[in-house]
């Protein structure tokens, strides 16, 4: 199973503090405990590390995903065609036509019951755009781009004295 499978991930990971790798992995395991025949994909990007969870190995049939931004460690959890999915009690993030997200501080607030709610319904979403069922694979980690050029965020100048 591709749960085990983190050599990549926690290589991608290591510029990032400690807590925010505990929290990722963390929402990282969530995930994988629900759909366990799901792939991973992997994008090591310039401004963020992103990988979502997609019955194939094509982005655009991606149900969830959790980026950290490079320049200031928000973890978003995501739902990349969360605009089609319902969201009751409005906690999702993001007025554009397609992705929807909540930022995760710690994982004692994150929302779980509702989260998995909205899992649900993204995945059954996720699986309706799937037009060629030979395109479903099962489990597997897939890293889909690495970017030689990260973003780094940069630190304060210190403030002179008079």
């Amino acid at each position: 199973m591709s749960k085990e499978q983190t050599g990549d991930l926690l290589k991608f990971l290591k510029p990032f503090s400690a807590n925010t790798q505990k929290i990722v992995l963390q929402l990282r395991e969530f995930v994988w405990d629900l759909y366990p025949k799901a792939n991973e994909l992997i994008y090591d990007n310039y401004n963020a590390l992103a990988f979502g969870w997609s019955p194939t190995d094509r982005v655009g049939h991606i149900f969830a995903n959790i980026a950290v931004g490079r320049t200031n460690s928000n973890i978003h959890f995501g739902f990349y065609w969360g605009a089609q999915i319902a969201d009751p009690k409005k906690i999702l993030l993001g007025n554009g036509n397609q992705y929807r997200y909540i930022l995760v501080s710690d994982i004692e607030t994150f929302p779980k019951t509702y989260i998995k709610k909205l899992l649900k319904d993204a995945f059954a979403n996720s699986l309706a755009k799937v037009k060629d069922q030979k395109q479903i694979m099962n489990g597997l980690t897939i890293t889909k781009s690495i970017s030689k050029v990260k973003r780094t965020l940069k630190p304060k100048a210190a403030k002179k004295k008079k």
